[in-house]
This record gives structure tokens, C-alpha cells and sequence, in this order.
């Protein structure tokens, strides 16, 4: 019988391993949180976040059942597979929340944002950041001499071309909603 011999950085590999490895890649997962909408819970969800040493790329909340005193929390955030579980079961087992749902795995979701942005420019770049805020659909809804005040809704990722083009063009404030997102269909 000969023996396996192994170079160094090589790993021998068992055949009897047959528990599922999560991967090491970073995903961007999109979490709808149905919490009771009383003092503290949102401090709760963020502070799960923040003791654990999760991000949170986007944050927004509202009430969306004044009856039932129901918000909504929609969480952007990133981490390998295993601790976007991790992050959905420690979700769960805070008391005042009701239901949490990974829209990223669940099936098609539409996500949208709003951004507001002010750009200062002269002549040329003027008109060429109006041209731009025309082909994106974005509004002006603040004007004067110097300034814009653009107002663009839609995918995070066109928020993001947005804000590019208009970065050499005078680009000096940026402010964003963060995501709002639903699954489609039933």
C-alpha cells in the first residue's frame, strides 16, 4: 500500500463530507421586516446589526398598518451566505418582530429609491446636466442661477449612474431615501 503523500499547501479532502459548505462570497441580500410599530424596535433590529458587526447599506422604515400598528423595515445589507442566515434567524427571534422575508431569494422583487441631488455649474455644464436629468427621467424641482436640484426615483443601480454623470458636471450634494422594495406577483 502506498501512502498519499501531500506538498505543502495542499489539503486532503474527505469523502465522507457531505455537510453543505456555504460559500465566501459577498451577496447583497434585500430584507422586509414586519415589526410591531411601538418605541425602541427599530434599536433593537439596528442594534442586532451593530453588536454582531453587520452593514447595513440601506435603512428605510414606515408604518404600513395603522390598525394593526405594522412597519415595515427594509434592510440592504451584505455577507456570505451563511451570514445572511445567520442575520434572518437572529431577526426572528426578536418578540416584536413579525415576519422577516429575504426578497432577494424569494422570488422577483421590485426595489425603487429616491435621491435628490444639487449641482452647480455654469454655461456648458449647465445645459448638459439638464440634458442628462432628461434622458434619467429626473426632475428639477429647485432652480437658480448657479444650482439644481435634481430629483430622480428608480433602481438603486440608476441612482448610482446618476450620481457618476453628474460627478465632473458640479455635483456638491447628494441625498437618498435608501430602498423600498416589494415582491411582484401574489
Amino acid at each position: 500500500m502506498s501512502a498519499l503523500k501531500l506538498k505543502k499547501g495542499d489539503t486532503a479532502k474527505s469523502a465522507y463530507n457531505l455537510r453543505p459548505t456555504f460559500s465566501d462570497v459577498i451577496e447583497r441580500h434585500t430584507l422586509a421586516v414586519m415589526v410591531e410599530n411601538e418605541p425602541g424596535v427599530l434599536a433593537r433590529v439596528i442594534g442586532l446589526f451593530a453588536g454582531r458587526g453587520y452593514n447595513i447599506e440601506s435603512l428605510t422604515v414606515a408604518e404600513v398598518d395603522h390598525q394593526g400598528h405594522l412597519s415595515r423595515i427594509t434592510i440592504v445589507t451584505t455577507g456570505t451566505p451563511q451570514v445572511i442566515e445567520q442575520i434572518k434567524a437572529q431577526l426572528g427571534r426578536i418578540v416584536t418582530v413579525h415576519e422577516v422575508h429575504d426578497l432577494t431569494v424569494e422570488g422577483p422583487s421590485v426595489e425603487r429609491e429616491l435621491a435628490m441631488f444639487k449641482v452647480v455649474g455654469a454655461g456648458e455644464k449647465r445645459v448638459e446636466a439638464l440634458r442628462l436629468a432628461n434622458i434619467f427621467r429626473a426632475n428639477v424641482v429647485d432652480s437658480t442661477l448657479e444650482t439644481f436640484v435634481f430629483e430622480i426615483t428608480g433602481a438603486p443601480a440608476k441612482i448610482d449612474a446618476f450620481a457618476d454623470l453628474m460627478r465632473p458636471l458640479g455635483l456638491i450634494d447628494v441625498a437618498r431615501t435608501g430602498v423600498a422594495a416589494l415582491s411582484r406577483g401574489d
